[in-house]
């Protein structure tokens, strides 16, 4: 998975592998920084009432996909790594996209420091 901003826009590129995990169509993710309300590395909340669909779970080992939730919907493409980076958005088809990346610390100081500009 890769990250980068471009033109005020959160980019999100994902591999072969991630996409066929995560069942999506969707190569990449163009996210513009006004409808990125907050980012968080906290770990998200997650629970047994949520609905897969599509996607993939292996517990302890990866959770990947749209989910719904008591929230709405939400995109999730995490693995048994700790280092979540919750975006949580307004005016998109999802609530809160969820994934786990190396440099979650970094993405979450960046993105909150553009938003809030």
């Amino acid at each position: 998975m890769n990250l980068y901003i471009n033109e005020n826009k959160l980019n999100i590129e994902f591999t072969f592998t991630e996409q066929l995990l995560a069942v999506s169509w969707r190569k990449s993710w163009t996210i513009p920084l006004a409808h990125i309300t907050q980012v968080k590395t906290a770990e998200p909340e997650s629970n047994w009432k949520e609905i897969r669909a599509p996607g993939s779970f292996i517990p302890g080992l990866i959770k990947a996909g749209t989910y719904y939730t008591d929230r709405g919907k939400e995109f999730w493409y995490v693995n048994r790594d700790k280092d979540y980076l919750t975006i949580e958005l307004q005016n998109e088809s999802y609530q809160r996209i969820i994934l786990t990346i190396d440099n979650n610390k970094y993405w979450q100081e960046r993105l909150n420091q553009l938003i809030t500009h």
